[in-house]
């Protein structure tokens, strides 16, 4: 008997001792280095189960089973909550738990697509008293990803820009970049084209158009004229107050400086404002045809020609009306 009773123990151990192990590097944060936070938002009436296995595969846990396991047989799976929090591969499986239960961000913060960086400046200091100087110092333009994202009271300007730069690396890794070798150009390259793409098309659909026409002037060395790189030079207009200014006049176009596409050829020297995805997409998109020329009518439409005969007589189409 109590040989039996010794060979169970022995074989108890054995198992055990392997669990205890497994569960031991489960709970460990999956990157100890890496202290990027990121936004991840459990949905109201959203499972466990499904919430450990998102937690995997966005590489915040090591193990879904174990955070799944952990969550049944104590009382986290009863405490976690509905809401946006901000985690970080550094944090280990009980960090992460604790934070479920009661590190709920509340403060939302949108920044729509197309706004340069002193929009976003603004935007910041009335949403968390932030000074605009403060977020300007590390804020790059074309890399502050449009989105809405959520952010607890005390945080700080850094850590906001350096969470949307993550956004926008983390959905530049669902974009096939391969385009990028085909057209030529650079990642900074895509991301000035998008922002032009962005400011200048009022209509989804004519996105890749508007992009064509920019890839089509670029490969012959034809001058962009884009009144959005103009706008971008002359700042916020007190009377409108904008930081676009609506109408342009001939002596707006004549301003001197490398991002005046009206006078210099080729892309401007850095990004005019803050693409979002569909401008990203629609640069790598970009249909071949033989467009160089574009205007928008008065429901923001954007009509496409080939030649300046064509473009002249869309202008008086759809601009005298």
């Amino acid at each position: 008997m109590k040989k039996k009773l010794y060979v169970l123990v022995i074989v108890l151990v054995i198992i055990s001792l392997p669990l205890y192990l497994w569960y031991l590097q489960a709970v460990k944060p999956v990157n100890p280095l890496n202290r990027d936070f990121e936004t991840f938002t459990i949905e109201k009436g959203e499972n466990v189960r499904t919430i450990s296995q998102r937690l995997e595969s966005e590489k915040l846990v090591r193990s879904g089973l174990v955070f799944f396991l952990v969550s049944r047989f104590t009382d986290l799976g009863k405490s976690i909550q509905a809401g946006d929090f901000l985690l970080s591969p550094s944090m280990n499986l009980n960090e992460i738990a604790e934070e479920l239960k009661h590190g709920t961000t509340d403060i939302r913060l949108t920044i729509p697509e197309g706004w340069r960086k002193e929009e976003i400046a603004t935007k910041v200091a009335v949403t968390f008293q932030i000074p605009e100087s403060e977020f300007l110092k590390t804020s790059e333009e074309g890399y502050l990803f449009p989105d809405t994202y959520s952010m607890p009271k005390e945080i700080i300007a850094q850590e906001i820009v350096q969470i949307m730069k993550d956004n926008f690396n983390k959905k530049m890794g669902t974009i096939d970049l391969g385009a990028l070798d085909k057209f030529g150009l650079s990642l900074n390259d895509l991301v000035i084209i998008a922002s032009l793409v962005e400011r200048e098309a009022k209509l989804h659909e004519d996105r890749p158009l508007i992009a064509s026409v920019i890839l089509n002037r670029l490969k012959i060395g034809m001058k962009l004229d884009i009144d959005a790189t103009v706008q971008y030079i002359l700042g916020y207009q007190p009377n409108e107050k904008s930081w676009w200014k609506k109408d342009l006049t001939l002596e707006d176009l004549e301003t001197d400086s490398s991002y005046n596409t009206y006078i210099n050829a080729g892309l401007p020297p850095a990004p005019i404002a803050n693409p979002g995805y569909l401008s990203l997409k629609a640069v790598l998109e970009a249909p071949g045809n033989n467009y160089l020329y574009y205007v928008a009518d008065s429901n923001g439409k954007s009509h496409f020609a080939e030649s300046f005969e064509e473009h002249a007589s869309n202008i008086s189409k759809y601009l005298s009306k």
